[in-house]
């Protein structure tokens, strides 16, 4: 295991160079000027836009630029934001505890959710329970996440008033008033998110509980007396989640970059909020960051998901 850990690690580190320097020559070659906004004021004059220009490196091609970036990021510095002259790794750190807060939530509501409703639809098929989870399951996988905020907004928000419609991301919690505002302010956004998820998760839970029910090795637990609950949360259930984990620890990073769309309905001050406005003001160095923060997040968690394989299936061995 520990071989197998080690060589996927290395595999990972030019697959992330690769990745990284795709990415920064898009962003490179993509339209946008990042001081637009200086060319519009007439009282920059041309000299002091050229000066900015070498000041942020962008007088130099491109490839020159990149290894530079690359050589900054090793040495733990991500680059200065062009828009605000703040070191981007600062911007990400004030970002990342909304997106946490929202996303966290969200996922782990989902899998304590959807992993019995899974289980359930499965052993009891083709029942009520399953043909309305199944239904649930598909309007909510269907649905985009942009469609379920808006309406959340339109039902909970504007008519009925039950919660805010713009998160605040200034609410510090130091008592069970602001507290509950927190909680309050939170619900949609995590509903938005959380409805998506479970239902994927459901989905697929069910589907690989189906698969093993029929197997032999099903039938001879019940054979020897087993009682049926045992039956499915010792042998189906283990078997039936190594799927699963897979699903759950590569949609770790598709949630984050899913939240893109919910943070910036709600006014939710996260990396999604901040990718959007990075983009729009050609903020390169931001951009490039957390776009790579996702690919580290596929590259770690799909080595994540291959251990966890190992770990509950006796049968898979790394050599």
């Amino acid at each position: 295991m520990t071989n197998y850990i080690l060589r996927r690690l290395l595999i990972a580190i030019p697959t992330l160079l690769i990745i990284s320097f795709v990415i920064f020559a898009i962003l490179a070659m993509a339209p946008g000027d990042p001081l637009a906004q200086f060319a519009l004021n007439p009282a920059i004059p041309e000299s002091t836009r050229q000066a900015i220009r070498v000041q942020l490196g962008l007088d130099q091609p491109w490839p020159v630029r990149y290894v530079k970036w690359l050589v900054a990021f090793s040495q733990g510095s991500w680059g200065i934001s062009f828009s605000t002259k703040a070191p981007v790794l600062d911007l990400i750190k004030q970002r990342i505890p909304q997106t946490l807060a929202v996303v966290g939530t969200a996922y782990f509501i989902a899998i304590l959710i959807a992993i019995p409703i899974g289980i359930i639809a499965a052993v009891k098929q083709y029942s009520i329970f399953d043909q309305i989870a199944t239904l649930i399951a598909f309007i909510g996988f269907s649905i985009p996440s942009f469609l379920t905020g808006l309406i959340l907004i339109l039902v909970f928000a504007v008519h009925l008033r039950w919660f805010p419609i713009v998160y605040s991301s200034t609410l510090k919690v130091v008592d069970w008033a602001s507290f509950q505002k927190q909680i309050n302010q939170m619900v949609l956004p995590v509903t938005v998110l959380l409805i998506q998820q479970t239902a994927a998760l459901a989905r697929f839970m069910r589907s690989s509980m189906l698969d093993n029910l029929p197997l032999d090795y099903v039938r001879t637990a019940r054979a020897k007396g087993l009682a049926e609950r045992v039956v499915v949360a010792r042998h189906v259930l283990v078997n039936s989640l190594i799927p699963v984990i897979t699903l759950i620890a590569l949609s770790i990073p598709t949630i984050f970059s899913g939240a893109i769309i919910t943070e910036n309905l709600f006014r939710v001050n996260g990396i999604g909020a901040l990718l959007i406005t990075s983009i729009n003001n050609s903020d390169t160095p931001v951009v490039m960051a957390i776009t790579f923060i996702f690919a580290m997040l596929t590259v770690a968690f799909n080595l994540l998901a291959d251990i966890l394989y190992g770990l509950l299936d006796p049968r898979v061995r790394y050599s």
